[in-house]
């Protein structure tokens, strides 16, 4: 038993407590998951990343964001370090602001199988424009999926009052 995880529970957690070694290109291989033990609750995993960089394919010049993600876990949580490391990937990957926010939903979708998932992406300006990607998933044939389409269709009704950007 280690911190209230069996040893069978952090079976693929292999991150955690050793050397990290930050890969400078995309890397979805770092992702790892543990088993959730309140899968029969609904609940929301929320993660900020104010320091999300990536690169314009065009011009190569960086893009520089906060990432906001909230999921409803299934049966997996994702492991925050290994998280860390694959947002870190994308510092080198030349991607616009729509494709990275996309690919991080797919990866993460595909390693978790969520009830419901969503990535807001609130770019930094460059050349007087900020943009700000949103895309979400809810699991097909529950109320996850209705839930997705209606976050979709309001998920910003409200925006905020944006002074430095």
């Amino acid at each position: 038993m280690t911190n209230g995880r069996t040893h069978e529970e952090l079976q693929g957690v292999t991150l955690l407590g050793n050397r990290t070694d930050y890969r400078f290109d995309y890397a979805p291989d770092v992702l790892e998951a543990f088993p959730n033990k309140h899968p029969e609750r609904d609940y929301f995993v929320k993660f900020n990343c104010p320091e999300f960089t990536s690169l314009c394919p065009k011009t190569g010049q960086p893009d520089f964001a906060t990432l906001y993600l909230s999921y409803v876990p299934d049966q997996k949580l994702v492991e925050s370090k290994s998280l860390k490391l694959y947002l870190f990937s994308f510092r080198n990957h030349g991607d616009f602001h729509e494709d990275c926010i996309n690919i991080i939903l797919n990866d993460l979708v595909a390693l978790l199988k969520p009830k419901y998932i969503e990535v807001w992406g609130k770019f930094l300006p460059r050349g007087g424009l900020s943009i700000d990607p949103y895309a979400n998933y809810g699991k097909p044939g529950t109320d996850w999926e209705r839930v997705a389409k209606e976050r979709l269709c309001w998920h910003d009704i409200y925006p905020e009052r944006v002074g430095n950007r």
